[in-house]
């Protein structure tokens, strides 16, 4: 466990520190796109983070390559190889996009190569366990196809959910998080060595988001682009064919003994492939609901909207970084849910637990408007915004009056001027200040 907290801050720390000239360099570079319909802040804001994120990948793996137990992850499999192969060959399409826009099916294109060249290397699906009949060997064009499609789901779900300050970034940490435990506990737990590789990317992924993350939190100085969400996505596919494909689902059965039920023996071993589905549940409902969205309007799939679940949340009232704590909420349920129900599976207190922060989060879905009163004591850690001041009851009756007379003045609107500054997004507030949807436009 130590060696693996050690690659995941020297990922962190690398990542962290080459965010800062990266954003200087993504000025001069002039990688800043204008401010289209669909976006939610209201200042150009500098894209190709992704950079440093991929130079933590490289230090990350580098690291565990000359730790004592890691390395032998190295020289027993060819995943980590493959892994960087495929990575490389995304993230310098994704750079390419964040300076030049290139075309989404160039893009997708790239994706496939990327997830070929890791099936070559070694990376792919090799069996899958299927309910009520146990393993299923795949041929090797079964494997290659069921692998690129997974690889490109997992991308583009994660691009998808990149719309707002922090979300990407947040939600594949979490699903990072939930993975990296759920993998450590098979290798570790059942001393199966198959699962080292899975675990070892998870634990990378961790280190590139949570390095990035203080700089794209609300308001972000800089964002991660194609480049950066492409890439996580990429390692985050490449952590489930790990332990999908990889993992012999009856080693893993051999483990939990014969005495137990059939149903709650069986459950560990179909969970590797429910697991990479689970990670990424939230991204690729949105992604499934963009596509259908779109050609129900007779729109092509990869035409730009701002449908998406976050711009809905922000749309119903909620604040920008409250809308990412609800996704936040969310993925981190699906994911700790998973991993907690396949550890102890037999336990119904675990899905009443789930239930119960289910409708927990349904509650805060219908509270937009619900801001919390922070004790005095306490206002010095909080966003000013949560800060009791003074008058306070008189602004709001006084706001509550203007409301009920004024009809609100598009041309008299005060905030600040488009292309203002590079410092990064500016907070949405609790009113949607959005268009219709349909008078928007919808060009990437």
């Amino acid at each position: 466990m130590r060696e693996y907290l050690l690659t995941l801050c020297i990922t962190a720390a690398v990542t962290y520190l080459l965010t800062g000239p990266v954003r200087k360099f993504a000025i001069v570079a002039g990688a800043m796109p204008e401010i289209r319909a669909r976006d939610v802040h209201r200042e150009p804001t500098p894209r190709l983070g992704g950079i440093a994120m991929f130079f933590g990948l490289c230090a990350g793996l580098l690291v565990a390559d000359h730790l004592p137990n890691l390395s032998d992850v190295f020289e027993r499999s060819n995943e980590p190889r493959a892994l960087l192969s495929g990575a490389a060959l995304i993230w310098i399409i994704g750079v390419l996009d964040d300076k030049f826009e290139i075309d989404a099916l160039i893009k997708l294109g790239g994706q496939m190569i990327a997830a070929g060249v890791m099936v070559l290397q070694g990376l792919t699906i090799l069996w899958i366990p299927v309910p009520g009949y146990g393993m299923v060997l795949l041929d090797q064009g079964q494997g290659t196809l069921l692998t690129v499609a997974l690889v490109v789901i997992t991308i583009n779900a994660v691009n998808f959910v990149d719309g707002l300050d922090g979300l990407a970034a947040g939600m594949v940490c979490i699903a990072a998080t939930a993975f990296f435990l759920y993998a450590y506990r098979i290798w570790y737990g059942y001393g199966i060595e198959a699962a080292a590789p899975a675990t070892l990317f998870a634990a990378i992924l961790m280190g590139m988001c949570l390095g990035f993350l203080p700089h794209n939190i609300h308001p972000a100085r800089i964002f991660m682009g194609d480049s950066g969400s492409m890439l996580i996505g990429l390692v985050l596919a490449a952590g489930a064919i790990s332990a999908t494909g990889q993992i012999d689902g009856d080693a893993l059965s051999l483990n939990f003994g014969g005495a137990r039920d059939a149903t709650h023996a069986m459950l560990p071993v179909f969970i590797p492939l429910l697991m990479p589905l689970t990670i990424i549940a939230i991204p690729f409902a949105d992604l499934v609901l963009a596509i259908v969205r779109r050609t129900w309007n007779g729109k092509s799939p990869f035409a730009a909207d701002r449908g998406h679940l976050h711009h809905r949340l922000l749309e119903i009232g909620h604040s920008h970084s409250r809308a990412v704590l609800i996704m936040y909420f969310w993925s981190a349920l699906i994911g700790f849910g998973t991993v907690a129900y396949s550890v102890h599976s037999a336990s119904m207190w675990i899905l009443f637990v789930i239930v119960a922060l289910s409708a927990l989060g349904l509650v805060l879905l219908m509270l937009p408007r619900f801001t919390p009163h922070i004790p005095r004591w306490a206002e010095s850690f909080v966003p000013p915004r949560y800060r009791r001041r003074k008058g306070a009851a008189a602004d709001v009756s006084a706001t509550d009056e203007a409301d009920a007379t004024d009809e609100p003045d598009a041309e008299t609107d005060d905030r600040p001027p488009v292309g203002s500054g590079v410092n990064g997004a500016t907070a949405v507030g609790t009113r949607s200040r959005f268009e219709d949807r349909r008078k928007a436009g919808s060009s990437s």
